[in-house]
């Protein structure tokens, strides 16, 4: 198997970032963990992760932080204001954002991390 060096972006007490924390270890990847609500993080690294993924995948609506923005925060979405939420909540980020350097994974699924991690 070949040990890469990844960037796991996310929240520490996260439940599904300890999932993907976990996963890692079990399967010997070194990783380099970095807290995305850490000063500008996400905004600084917010455009290229959306280059690269897609706002749309990025933007987590299902989350707690969706439901606390007003009805005008979360009307008419488009790229735009989308990553000028995401950098004023970082919680609306996603969780993890994994960075191989040649990819993107965004949210944590064991299946996607064998096919591409491996």
């Amino acid at each position: 198997m070949t040990i890469k060096q990844v960037k796991i972006f996310g929240i520490k007490n996260c439940d599904t970032m300890k999932k993907a924390f976990a996963w890692l270890g079990e399967n010997g990847i070194a990783y380099e963990f970095i807290d995305y609500k850490k000063a500008g993080v996400a905004e600084a690294n917010l455009p290229d992760w959306s280059a690269r993924a897609g706002w749309e995948v990025l933007l987590n609506k299902r989350g707690l932080m969706w439901k606390k923005l007003t009805e005008e925060e979360r009307t008419a979405v488009d790229a735009e204001k989308a990553l000028k939420l995401m950098a004023q909540y970082p919680a609306l980020i996603k969780r993890p954002v994994l960075d191989t350097g040649s990819q993107l994974l965004i949210g944590f699924s064991p299946e996607t991390y064998t096919e591409q991690l491996k």
